[in-house]
């Protein structure tokens, strides 16, 4: 005798998504479920395609129907997923982007726009839509990490507009100061002039439809930082540092910054980079050149969770001035990458299920 949906449901109500601490029917994340004799099929709806917990979700379908409906079932569970937000009709600009993410540090050279840049180029590759603006509107290394320096982006006009078409390299959508700039050529312009031009990136460009917008910041607590959380709801914030105790102090501040009362942008994680150095030719060993597990600390101490540690490797460096970012590459580094972009999809999972909309920062005029 076959089982009945509901008998299926039941069983799969048993389930929980670890995260998100709900069970999978309450979810809604069990979606077309078929019977058919001893065959049972339905799809599991994931928050993210990058979800570290795929394979336990998925056998945990598979034990509950065999222990609880049939153990001789013909399970087959299609593991699917749609992005979550909690932004859409929450501002006219980017109403497509469901998800925003700022990537800061307190500190220049810690590696952030190439944490950036790994980040995006994952994540897309786990198969989510996903863009990149290079807000270092000073000092863009984006168009260089991504091998595109001397493309320009096209333009279309939209409804009387015209509207900037980003490049798209990696399966990342890009835009960047430095495709509209030579690239011998310092930008000199005051704070506003820097902001206008943020601005125009957010309002003038097709992003389309994407599960994340990473915003790859300028070092400090700049204009910038404020003109974002002012035009846009963030969905969060990742800070990115070394362990090293200077870097760890401005790392401080830039993390103060986004929980200010006014602010208030949640943190969705720290992440270590160049935790330890390892030589290519010693690959088992680590050396721990700007201290050890000072980004993890950072994370506890701050309640925050600690999204994980890149190691200084000689192969990363090589791939960001080569154009092709590591986290593409068939390379056991690749693999620090690809757990970072898991983690930082669950966070963001977990942030749109457990807090409030971020709102757009509106300062006062006095």
């Amino acid at each position: 005798m076959s089982a009945t949906k509901e008998e299926i449901l039941k069983a799969l109500s048993t389930v929980e998504d670890p995260d998100l601490k709900k069970d999978l029917v309450t979810l809604n994340m069990i979606q077309n479920l078929v019977v058919d004799g001893n065959r049972i099929s339905f799809k599991v709806v994931l928050t993210t395609p990058a979800c570290p917990l795929k394979e336990m979700i998925k056998n945990a379908c598979e034990e509950a129907i065999h222990s609880i409906v049939n153990s001789n079932a013909d399970i087959a569970i299609e593991m699917t997923s749609s992005v979550t937000t909690i932004r859409l009709d929450n501002t006219p600009l980017l109403p497509n982007v469901k998800n925003i993410v700022a990537v800061a540090s307190g500190k220049g050279g810690v590696g952030k726009s190439t944490v950036t840049a790994n980040l995006a180029a994952a994540l897309a590759k786990q198969g989510a839509k996903v863009g990149l603006l290079d807000a270092d509107i000073y000092g863009p290394s984006i168009p260089t990490m991504f091998n595109c320096e001397h493309e320009k982006p096209g333009m279309r006009e939209v409804n009387g507009k015209n509207m900037i078409v980003p490049l798209e390299q990696y399966g990342v959508k890009l835009i960047s100061i430095g495709f509209l700039t030579p690239a011998d050529n310092a930008v000199v312009w005051r704070g506003p002039m820097a902001s206008s031009a943020f601005k125009q990136f957010i309002s003038d460009v097709l992003w389309g439809d994407l599960d994340y917008l990473f915003i790859d910041l300028p070092p400090g607590t700049s204009d910038i930082h404020l003109t974002l959380v002012q035009t846009v709801p963030v969905t969060g914030v990742i800070i990115v540092t070394t362990p090293q105790k200077v870097a760890l102090a401005d790392a401080t501040k830039g993390l103060s910054m986004f929980r200010q009362p006014q602010i208030n942008v949640p943190i969705l994680g720290v992440v270590e980079n160049m935790a330890f150095f390892t030589p290519e030719e010693l690959p088992d060993s680590k050396y721990y050149i700007f201290g050890k597990e000072g980004g993890k600390l950072l994370a506890e101490k701050h309640g925050v969770p600690f999204l994980g540690e890149i190691p200084l490797i000689q192969g990363i460096r090589e791939s960001g001035d080569n154009g092709q970012p590591m986290s593409i590459k068939e390379d056991m580094t690749r693999t620090y990458f690809a757990k970072l972009a898991e983690n930082v999809a669950q966070q963001i999972a977990i942030r749109n299920a457990k807090l409030e909309k971020t709102k757009t920062v509106v300062v006062n005029q006095n």
